[in-house]
């Protein structure tokens, strides 16, 4: 294995950061990406709380008497 130098995780491109706001956004980032959940983690099943797929109803039916079928169970 041949010695590279480390690559720049991050690049000013603009300005003259101090060594304090570079921590301080080396910080932030590492928290930041502490908190994304890990992709090869299983997805959670969805609670039938949360499915809207049952909120969606039949079609509507515009016409005489749509007023009296909008109050009736289905």
């Amino acid at each position: 294995m041949r010695d590279e130098p480390a690559q720049r995780a991050l690049r000013v491109v603009r300005g003259e950061p101090s060594a304090t706001e570079i921590a301080a956004l080396a910080a932030a980032l590492a928290v930041v990406l502490a908190r994304r959940p890990d992709p090869a983690a299983a997805p959670a099943a969805r609670s039938g709380w949360l499915d809207r797929s049952a909120l969606i109803g039949a079609p509507l039916r515009p016409g005489p008497g749509a007023w009296r079928r909008a109050g009736r169970p289905r």
